[in-house]
């Protein structure tokens, strides 16, 4: 190793990708500790680092060219030491000039001055903040403010994020790539107008609002009401995953998901207010659509809209088979009290998307619909690889027994499927048409009855949620 160049041995050394391996490789000699000390461009601490302060300016002296830190409290107890406060964050200003991304989970001793200090970090892009309930908007927009190139950022369960200028300034600015919202309880639907001309440029959206806060609450019917019918550009929007939303029609989110036209993935969990002409909107000008989740509101949700239609239909999934070639995954759930009677999505409509799109992935949770009529259909599904049923109580062994003859398919999920048995996996034992099999939570199938159904198989058994 002696004889070995520096740039040879820094080579080597960026090959070696866990942390623990580059660890042990930099106790070998003086030579590659010191040569790995200025490799090592990520680090990852949390509740060991005792004490914090001091221990972290150990660190950042020993890495000086840190370029993504995460710090993660997760677990964390008083016994375990002080955590890492807002001079933390001052030694990292200070001592990590080359910081572009950095993470703080359930840092509860950061405030808003911690955040302040962070705005000299001029090259700091993105910044994900998880459970920091001391942070407020302010915080957030000193650090916009003197963190110009800031193109991703997360907040989840930041409880006291109320003020909303940070929003607008960000917007003005023009960099927003990636923005993430989850569970800030004061952040609503109507706040993601001050986004303005940053719409344009952004590529992902998470926006999750805290059902068990405020979802649902008669103020949220006014939340919709602060956007008015106006144009949305969103042409660079590539994901988008909106969870207890509200979609009003003609504004809003709404107007979102007509704009999109470069989108790949989508994402509706528990949306009220999403009708057919929303999703027939977005098929139509969505051509590059890959990926679709949607997990269908029970009918008992609080009627918000009274005066539109609330129920997605086959219609909508007619639009997406007509407009959306390249779609590949489609996941598709009902909440816990949908009664089946009411599903809105028929088998139908469920195979007619995959007879004309090059399915590769299919879910379906609490589908009552879907049988073993449907199970034969998709005998002729030329592409499909991965299915996932979820409480899909309508499939019997009859129907799983059809598995062998699905074409491609190699991976099979079976969760809380109360008609399948042993006798059901049964012809698929020793044949090796599965590279892999899961079975959770299925009363009526044992560990021995998934035994050589496929190459790989995972057996969970907890019958508790029958209870």
């Amino acid at each position: 190793m002696d004889d070995l160049p520096d740039q040879l041995v820094w080579d080597i050394l960026s090959r070696v990708k866990k942390n623990v391996d580059r660890n042990s490789a930099s106790l070998a000699c003086k030579r590659i500790y010191k040569l790995d000390n200025e490799q090592r461009q990520c680090m990852r601490v949390g509740c060991g680092l005792d004490p914090a302060n001091q221990a972290l300016t150990l660190l950042c002296n020993r890495f000086p060219n840190l370029e993504k830190v995460e710090i993660t409290y997760a677990g964390w107890m008083s016994k375990l030491g002080k955590q890492l406060d807002d001079q933390g964050l001052v030694i990292l200003a200070n001592n990590c000039p080359s910081l572009t991304a950095l993470t703080l989970s359930y840092c509860t001793f950061i405030t808003d001055l911690g955040l302040r200090h962070l705005a000299s970090c001029s090259k700091l892009s993105a910044l994900k903040l998880n459970f920091t309930p001391r942070i407020t908007g302010c915080g957030i927009l000193s650090l916009v403010v003197g963190c110009k190139n800031l193109t991703i950022l997360h907040l989840i369960r930041c409880l006291n994020v109320t003020s909303v200028e940070w929003l607008e300034y960000i917007g003005k600015l023009e960099t927003l790539e990636d923005l993430s919202i989850k569970n800030c309880r004061a952040l609503g639907e109507g706040d993601l107008i001050k986004l303005g001309s940053s719409w344009r440029k952004l590529k992902r959206l998470q926006f999750e609002v805290d059902a068990n806060y405020r979802y649902m609450k008669v103020y949220d019917r006014l939340a919709v009401d602060r956007w008015q019918k106006q144009w949305i550009p969103c042409e660079s929007m590539l994901e988008l995953s909106l969870v207890n939303c509200i979609i009003s029609p003609g504004r809003g989110l709404a107007c979102v998901l007509g704009k999109c036209k470069n989108l790949e993935k989508l994402h509706l969990d528990m949306c009220v207010g999403v009708r057919d002409s929303d999703i027939i909107g977005l098929a139509k000008k969505s051509s590059k659509l890959r990926s679709i989740s949607v997990r269908v509101p029970s009918d008992f949700s609080l009627p918000l809209l009274m005066n539109n239609p609330l129920r997605l239909t086959d219609e909508s999934l007619r639009a997406l088979a007509q407009n959306c070639p390249m779609l590949e995954s489609v996941r598709i759930s009902f909440s816990d009290g949908e009664f089946p009677s009411f599903s809105s999505f028929t088998q139908n409509g469920i195979l007619n998307l995959i007879q004309m799109c090059p399915i590769r992935e299919l879910a379906l949770d609490h589908v009552y619909s879907f049988n073993d009529s449907g199970m034969e259909a998709l005998c002729s599904a030329h592409y499909l690889e991965t299915l996932e049923l979820v409480r899909c109580q309508e499939i019997s062994d009859e129907g799983l027994q059809l598995v062998g003859q699905f074409p491609r398919l190699c991976t099979l999920r079976l969760k809380r499927c109360l008609g399948v048995t042993d006798a059901g996996l049964y012809p698929l034992s020793g044949t090796d048409k599965l590279d892999f099999l899961a079975v959770e939570d299925c009363p009526q199938i044992s560990e021995r009855g998934v035994q050589g159904a496929a190459r790989s198989v995972s057996f969970r058994q907890d019958l508790s949620w029958m209870y």
